[in-house]
């Protein structure tokens, strides 16, 4: 099992705003992975991990078999200006936290026929169809899909593919984004997480 350092940790117990894992329903390990900074240090999203640990899906022999979430938490945040005032800082949206998840998802995998020299360019190539989806929320490639978030029922987008699936929405300041494999997300929750040390922190 991965353990997380303390640096890592820390970045979660900073965070300005609440982290968002799956609910009490789900009984399996929990860990943090990792998370992301504005250039002023500020946390600005992480995700949380929860069931196995995802691997390559081509080079481990039980990948197939893998079930894992990850929950991705992504401050909300409207255009702001930067700290010293001499620029903007893009928005935060619901597409943020589906572009999160999507290039989450990409990174744990890896078609079984791919050369290793060629990943890279396949996942450039995935990787920008992954940003043009999450940019188009309303689009065919995604359906609606109704996730209990502490108890209360709330809207997220939806898509499937051969690697996994990608799941998107909002709840209160943050917006949610989940990617998994294994497991349904039909049949998942979110609640805000009460206790890091669950997750190892």
């Amino acid at each position: 099992m991965k353990t997380t350092s303390r640096v890592e940790a820390d970045g979660f117990l900073r965070a300005p705003f609440a982290w968002y894992g799956l609910d009490e329903a789900f009984t399996g390990p929990r860990r943090l992975m990792q998370v992301g900074t504005a250039a002023d240090g500020t946390v600005q999203h992480g995700s949380l991990g929860h069931g196995d640990e995802p691997s390559i899906k081509s080079e481990a022999g039980g990948a197939e078999k893998e079930r894992f979430a990850v929950v991705v938490t992504v401050a909300a945040n409207p255009v702001r200006r930067t700290g010293d005032g001499t620029g903007v800082l893009d928005a935060t949206t619901v597409s943020s936290a589906a572009w999160l998840a999507g290039s989450g998802l990409l990174a744990h995998t890896w078609p079984a026929s791919l050369d290793h020299a060629l990943r890279d360019h396949w996942l450039d190539q995935q990787t920008e169809t992954a940003f043009e989806l999450a940019d188009d929320l309303d689009g065919p490639a995604w359906t609606s899909l109704s996730l209990p978030v502490d108890g209360v029922p709330v809207p997220f987008h939806y898509r499937e593919s051969e690697f996994g699936w990608v799941l998107a929405g909002s709840a209160g300041d943050v917006h949610i984004g989940a990617y998994g494999r294994g497991m349904s997300a039909y049949g998942l929750g979110f609640s805000q997480v009460k206790d890091l040390g669950a997750y190892g922190a």
